[in-house]
């Protein structure tokens, strides 16, 4: 079992490049935000704790991000591995996910980040907004998810970098080149674990 977070800021791509990982690893796909927008719409005791926070833009409370992850966690015993996406946004985040799967008698093998300025992750959000019309693409709720990833999210990578557990792609050309370059990653780092 190999675990891995993909990470960058909203826009970034990191939903186009986990659907393709997925295809290519058999991933359980983990998406903090999937598991916000399926909970809340589907009306789930967690659900009903996220709805008001998630519709402010803020970041939900640590304690049932980890609630979320290990339900999921808990219904693929079998996976091939998990790959983790929006979750951790914080240090202390990191820290828990790190116990958590310690606790699971795994781990987070290594972190891809992406790499994408803010000016390019402004223009495609506008373009997906116009094609999905994402609420939480709305204007105020974006620049607030924007200004917490690169005032306080950002800071999770120094976490990494530290533990030689930090991988860097550029997030900006062909999806395909990017993908090129993130599965060469993995099959390094698989051949590790």
């Amino acid at each position: 079992m190999i675990n891995l977070v993909l990470f960058g800021p909203p826009g970034a791509g990191k939903g186009t490049q986990s659907e393709k990982l997925i295809k290519k690893y058999g991933f359980v796909h983990i998406s903090t935000g999937d598991l916000f927008r399926w909970h809340t719409k589907n009306d789930t005791p967690l659900g009903q704790q996220v709805k008001e926070i998630m519709n402010s833009g803020a970041l939900v409370p640590d304690e049932i991000t980890i609630a979320m992850l290990k339900e999921e966690l808990d219904k693929n015993p079998d996976a091939k591995g998990f790959l983790f996406d929006g979750f951790p946004r914080t240090v202390a985040q990191a820290e828990a996910l790190d116990q958590f799967m310690k606790n699971n008698h795994t781990a987070i093998h290594f972190i891809i980040a992406l790499d994408v300025e803010e000016k390019e992750v402004r223009q495609r959000i506008a373009k997906r907004r116009a094609i999905e019309n994402r609420p939480d693409d709305e204007d105020d709720k974006l620049n607030k998810r924007i200004t917490e990833y690169f005032s306080k999210t950002i800071h999770v990578l120094p976490y990494y970098e530290k533990q030689g557990r930090l991988n860097t792609v550029k997030g900006v050309g062909n999806i395909d080149d990017i993908f090129t370059s993130i599965t060469a990653i993995i099959d390094r780092k698989e051949a590790q674990v």
